[in-house]
C-alpha cells in the first residue's frame, strides 16, 4: 500500500473521476453483444463455487481482472486476514445489526453518493432484498475459510465489482446523471463505504461498550482493506492504519456529508424494513433512538431520523451486558459463525439463496 500521512482534497477530487477502468470496460464489451450479456447474467445468478469461477474463466477467456479474481496483494497478511475472521465470528450477530443502524445511513449522507443508489431504485423499490444480498456478502466474505479453496469469498468480491461496474454503465446511461456529482460509484464513494464497513463497525462497537483492542481492530480493517482491494478500490485509498482510516473519514465526511433529500428517503426505507423485521423487546423509539445515538446527533438530524434520546439507563444497561460479552470465553470461532450464519439463513428463507 501507498504511505499517505495525509489524504488531500487534490487527490479526492481525481479519484471521483475514477470508477473501475479494467471491469468498465469490460461491462462495455459484454454489453454490446447480446448474447455475452446473457451468458454473463446467467453466471450472476448463479451458485457460488470453485467451478463457477472457472466457467466465468472460460466463458470471458484473458480478461485480465476475472483471471486475477483470486490473487491476494503482495501485502496481505493471512494470519491478520484469519484472526479478521475470528473476530467478526465472536461479534458477528452485533456487527449485523450495526450495518443497518449504523454503516448505511452513514453511507447515506454522501449526498453525492447516495444519488447512485436512489436513482438505481434498488434500494427503495426492493428494500429488503436488497438488504440481504449485503448481509449474504458480509457473511460470505468474513467466514473462516472465506478465502481458503472451498470459500466464497473471491467469487462474491467478484460479483459485486461486475455488478458495480454494470450499475456504473447504466446510471450513465440513463441520463438522470449530473456529472458535477463525480462518475457513479467512484473512488472516493467506494473507499468511504469500505471505511463505513470497517472503521465505522469498530467505531459502533466501541460506542455500544464492546472492548476491542487495537490488534482486533487492525485485524478488521486489513481484511476489510483486502476485500476493497479486490473489489477495485485503489491502494492508495486503503489506509495503512487506523490514523490513516480516520484522516481518510474525516476528510469524506468534510468533503461529502450534505443533507439531502434522497438520503432521508433511502434512510426511511432502512428504518422502515429495520422496524418491520424487528422481533426483539425494542420500540421503536428505542431503535431510532439508538441510530441518533450511533450516528450522532448531527448525522442523525441531516438524515431526518426522529425519535426522542435513548434513556440513559437503557444505554448503561446495554454497554454494561455488551462489556461483559466481550470478556467471556468465546468458543470456537468456526463454530460460533456456522451457528450464527444458519440461523440468519433459517430467519429468512425465502431471500437466501445460497447452498
Amino acid at each position: 500500500m501507498i504511505n499517505h500521512n495525509l489524504y488531500s482534497n487534490e487527490l479526492l477530487n481525481r479519484k471521483r473521476l475514477l470508477g473501475d477502468k479494467r471491469a468498465d470496460e469490460f461491462i462495455h464489451y459484454v454489453f454490446s453483444d447480446p448474447v455475452k450479456k446473457k451468458q454473463l447474467q446467467d453466471w450472476m445468478g448463479g451458485q457460488s463455487g470453485a467451478d463457477h469461477l472457472k466457467l466465468l474463466q472460460h466463458l470471458f477467456p484473458k480478461i485480465d481482472f476475472i483471471d486475477k479474481a483470486t490473487e491476494l496483494p503482495i501485502w496481505a497478511q493471512p494470519l491478520l486476514m484469519r484472526n479478521g475472521a475470528i473476530f467478526y465470528a465472536r461479534h458477528s450477530e452485533i456487527i449485523m445489526s450495526l450495518l443497518g443502524l449504523l454503516s448505511l445511513p452513514y453511507c447515506y449522507n454522501a449526498a453525492n453518493g447516495a444519488m447512485v443508489l436512489y436513482l438505481s431504485e434498488l434500494i427503495r423499490k426492493q428494500t429488503t432484498k436488497r438488504l440481504y444480498d449485503t448481509a449474504v456478502f458480509v457473511w460470505e466474505v468474513m467466514g473462516p475459510d472465506a478465502f481458503g479453496k472451498n470459500g466464497n469469498a473471491y467469487e462474491e468480491i467478484l460479483k459485486v465489482r461486475i455488478m458495480h461496474a454494470a450499475v456504473r454503465y447504466y446510471t450513465l446511461q440513463s441520463g438522470k446523471w449530473d456529472d458535477s456529482w463525480g462518475l457513479p460509484i467512484n473512488q472516493e464513494d467506494m473507499a468511504g463505504t469500505n471505511l463505513s464497513f470497517s472503521l465505522i463497525v469498530i467505531r459502533g462497537l466501541r460506542m455500544l461498550g464492546y472492548s476491542v483492542s487495537q490488534d482486533d481492530q487492525a485485524a478488521f480493517m486489513h481484511i476489510w482493506g483486502v476485500v476493497g482491494y479486490l473489489s477495485g478500490l485503489d491502494e492508495d485509498l486503503i489506509p495503512e492504519n487506523s490514523k490513516m482510516a480516520q484522516q481518510l473519514d474525516n476528510i469524506i465526511k468534510r468533503r461529502q456529508f450534505a443533507v439531502s433529500a434522497h438520503g432521508q428517503e433511502l434512510t426511511r426505507s432502512l428504518t422502515a424494513h429495520i422496524l418491520s423485521v424487528n422481533k426483539s423487546k425494542a420500540t421503536a423509539n428505542d431503535i431510532l433512538g439508538l441510530m441518533r445515538y450511533l450516528l450522532g446527533k448531527e448525522m442523525a438530524d441531516m438524515l431526518a431520523i426522529d425519535a426522542p434520546e435513548l434513556p440513559a439507563y437503557k444505554l448503561t444497561l446495554i454497554k454494561t451486558l455488551n462489556l461483559f460479552k466481550s470478556i467471556k470465553p468465546q468458543g470456537d470461532a468456526k463454530k460460533n459463525y456456522q451457528i450464527a450464519y444458519a440461523t440468519f439463513k433459517t430467519q429468512n428463507p425465502a431471500l437466501v439463496k445460497r447452498n
